[in-house]
């Protein structure tokens, strides 16, 4: 996975290895189009698939604070070697 936002497979919110809770790739900008730009510009981050992905919770499928916390985090990265203004007109809104 070419991720801009991690390095090695973890789960970026909990630290999980993935052991007792298999990892899923978890999109930052979903919907059809989002993904695709996320898988584009690297804004993917490994979760553990029950707790921190799809039904924990504070899994960011169900929780919008943790939505949002990605959606922060993947535009200051984003940021590093972009503008602001290429990440809303590319993603159509600013998180920051």
């Amino acid at each position: 996975m070419d991720s801009i936002m991690q390095d090695e497979k973890y789960c970026y919110l909990c630290d999980c290895n993935g052991n007792k809770d298999a990892l899923e790739i978890h999109h930052i900008f979903f919907g059809t189009a989002n993904r695709k730009l996320s898988e584009k510009y690297g804004l993917k981050v490994w979760l553990c698939g029950e707790h921190c992905h799809r039904n924990g919770k504070y899994a960011v499928h169900r929780n919008r604070k943790t939505d949002l916390k990605l959606k922060r985090e993947a535009q200051e990265k984003f940021e590093e070697t972009h503008t602001r203004e290429e990440f809303i007109q590319i993603f159509g809104k600013n998180y920051l």
